[in-house]
């Protein structure tokens, strides 16, 4: 019996000499390190507040622009922007009107909402202008060209926290320059506060570019001086109808008859 003792003294004897030693090791082990906190949610948050603030200095900022529109299949034409001193606004868009064949000028001032029509190939007569409503009413879709609300009424919709917009930062589109923002709406309603795509401005609030599904604007030159305020293209005129963005439907009357020589 003896002998058994010893034996079991010299197993044990190892074990409760490593005993002491395993629990220091357990107890000084540090936890390990949890994983870093998603920075997704705060890169958006803080990327809505830059470009809202971007907006706003936009909505101060008065000038006399000259932007590049491109769209897919059409030749690049040059849109010119005004935002006067006084807050009415003027953009000039050829080939705005009748399919790209008339060239119209977008205008609101304190007496209201107009669309004037310019000397071009789909409309030959002298400028003229009609007036669409109030200053701040909507233009009708069907006489809408559209490039004018980056610079006008989607500023509001920018600057608004309210607005169902998710906002994160994105690559400027070739041949833009400026800080540049992807926006898209997170609202169901198929009436979405703005088109949905990339929104450049300089450090001063200077719209840059906007690439949308309606195309492509990018500033051209850098921005004149501000006159106090705009004028119309040319005199308002009650006796004819704003033209519409789309091509005129021939008139089946006036086609010639079939066997007509």
């Amino acid at each position: 019996m003896p002998v058994l003792i010893r034996s079991a003294g010299r197993v044990l004897g190892p074990l409760v000499l490593a005993l002491p030693a395993l629990l220091v090791a357990c107890t000084t082990e540090q936890p390990p390190t949890p994983p870093p906190a998603d920075p997704g949610p705060v890169e958006v948050e803080a990327a809505r507040d830059e470009l809202a603030a971007l907006a706003a200095a936009a909505q101060d900022r008065h000038l006399v622009a000259q932007y590049v529109y491109s769209r897919a299949g059409e030749p690049d034409r040059t849109i010119v922007f005004t935002s006067a001193n006084d807050g009415s606004w003027r953009v000039d868009v050829p080939g705005g009107a009748l399919g790209g064949t008339a060239d119209v000028s977008m205008a609101s001032t304190a007496d209201g909402l107009f669309q004037c029509a310019l000397p071009s190939a789909g409309h030959t007569e002298s400028a003229s202008c009609v007036r669409l409503g109030d200053r701040d009413d909507a233009i009708p879709r069907r006489s809408d060209p559209r490039v004018q609300h980056p610079f006008t009424d989607w500023l509001d919709v920018l600057t608004d926290r309210r607005a169902p917009l998710a906002v994160a930062p994105a690559n400027a589109p070739e041949g833009v320059t400026g800080t540049c923002y992807s926006v898209d709406s997170t609202s169901a309603s198929l009436n979405a506060p703005l088109d949905v795509g990339i929104y450049c401005y300089d450090g001063d609030g200077t719209p840059t570019g906007v690439r949308t599904g309606a195309g492509t604007l990018r500033l051209a030159a850098a921005p004149g001086p501000a006159p106090a305020t705009v004028q119309l293209a040319g005199p308002v005129v009650v006796d004819r109808e704003p033209l519409d963005t789309a091509a005129p439907t021939p008139d089946p009357s006036e086609s010639p008859s079939a066997g007509t020589p």
